[in-house]
C-alpha cells in the first residue's frame, strides 16, 4: 500500500459536478493498493495515519496528531500511486491490485480510520475525480507499508 500524505487547510473531492468529500483541517491521503496488499496492510496504514504527528503544537514543533490537531480525512483512491516508472516513458501499473481486491481494501482503510475516532470524507472508487486543495506548508509526505 502506498500513501500520499497532505496537510491540507482544506480539501474537496468532486465527481462530475458533485463534491463527494470535504474537509477542513487535515490530512488529504490518496492511496494506491498494490499486488499483495491485504487487510493487515490497511490496518497498519490507519494506525500510521492516525499517528503521524505533522502538525504543529505551540512552540511550532510537528508534535500533533490529526486529531490532537482537530483535523479530518480526506481519503482518495488513486491506483497511478502504484505505478512504476524507472522503465521507458510510459508508467506501468502492474503493480496495483485489480479494482475488485483494491475497492475492499480502500474500504477497510476508511473503516479502520474512523474506528481509531477520525472524521473520515471519501472519494468515489474507479471514477474520474477532481481534487482541489490548500497545501498547509506545504507538507506532502510518502507512505510505504511494508508486507
Amino acid at each position: 500500500m502506498r500513501v500520499v500524505v497532505q496537510r491540507v487547510r482544506r480539501a474537496e473531492v468532486r465527481v462530475g459536478a458533485k463534491a463527494t468529500g470535504r474537509i477542513e483541517r487535515g490530512l488529504l491521503v490518496l492511496v494506491a493498493v498494490q499486488v499483495g496488499d491485504g487487510e493487515s496492510e490497511a490496518i497498519r496504514m490507519a494506525d500510521r495515519l492516525r499517528y503521524l504527528r505533522v502538525f504543529a503544537d505551540e512552540e511550532g514543533k510537528m508534535n500533533l496528531d490529526v486529531v490532537a490537531a482537530g483535523g479530518d480525512v480526506l481519503l482518495v483512491s488513486q491506483f497511478t500511486l502504484a505505478a512504476a516508472t524507472d522503465r521507458g516513458r510510459r508508467p506501468s501499473f502492474s503493480d496495483a491490485a485489480p479494482p475488485a481486491e483494491a475497492e475492499p481494501l480502500v474500504e477497510c482503510l476508511a473503516r479502520e480510520l474512523r474506528a481509531r475516532g477520525l472524521a473520515v470524507q471519501t472519494g468515489e472508487f474507479g471514477a474520474a475525480m477532481e481534487v482541489e486543495l490548500v497545501n498547509d506548508g506545504p507538507v506532502t509526505l510518502l507512505l510505504e507499508c511494508c508486507r
